[in-house]
């Protein structure tokens, strides 16, 4: 158990924090008004923490998984671990001891491996698949082209290519044209 932290709920964290600090500096509310606003984001911070864990403790962890597949599990269980763990740094970062040189930070590193390990997981989930009857469909419509008995301009066209234009050009820069049927 933690020295200071008597249960996991951050209330309690947050009360002994702060008795911790009073009677460690004996200067109870006193504090430099530059990081009032600092504490009071910090303790709205803590507050949301504290209601998420409610949250979450109200549903026994059984029921919890019973309800999620597989992926969504493990999921929850990354989150938990690393939730835990990076109030664990900020509880050492109040001690004065630099979270960066203790153990949980590769603790962190790992638990964001997996993070990120479970993401490409739910990424591939999520990629679109391939759906062949779609693509062939756009490549055939894309390639379609109406019958040339059908369509009166195609009609005209289809003469029009029968019909080869040819062109002579003479030195002077002059250019003869003529079209020669089929």
């Amino acid at each position: 158990m933690i020295q200071g932290v008597h249960s996991l709920s951050t209330e309690t964290f947050k009360v002994d924090l702060w008795m911790e600090m009073a009677e460690e500096d004996n200067i109870g509310e006193e504090y430099p008004n530059e990081i009032h606003d600092y504490l009071s984001a910090f303790e709205k911070s803590l507050g949301s923490v504290d209601d998420m864990l409610k949250t979450m403790m109200s549903v026994s962890r059984s029921e919890l998984l019973e309800k999620l597949d597989p992926l969504e599990q493990a999921k929850l269980d990354l989150v938990s671990a690393y939730t835990l763990n990076s109030m664990f740094w900020v509880y050492l970062a109040t001690q004065g001891i630099n979270p960066k040189d203790h153990p949980v930070k590769q603790e962190l590193e790992r638990i964001r491996t997996y993070m990120n390990r479970v993401k490409e997981i739910t990424d591939k989930k999520m990629a679109s698949k391939l759906d062949k009857g779609a693509a062939a469909r756009f490549v055939r419509n894309a390639l379609w082209e109406p019958k040339p008995e059908t369509n009166p301009k195609v009609k005209a066209s289809a003469k029009a290519k029968k019909k080869k234009k040819t062109s002579f050009y003479f030195p002077c820069g002059c250019i003869f044209v003529y079209q020669v049927g089929r």
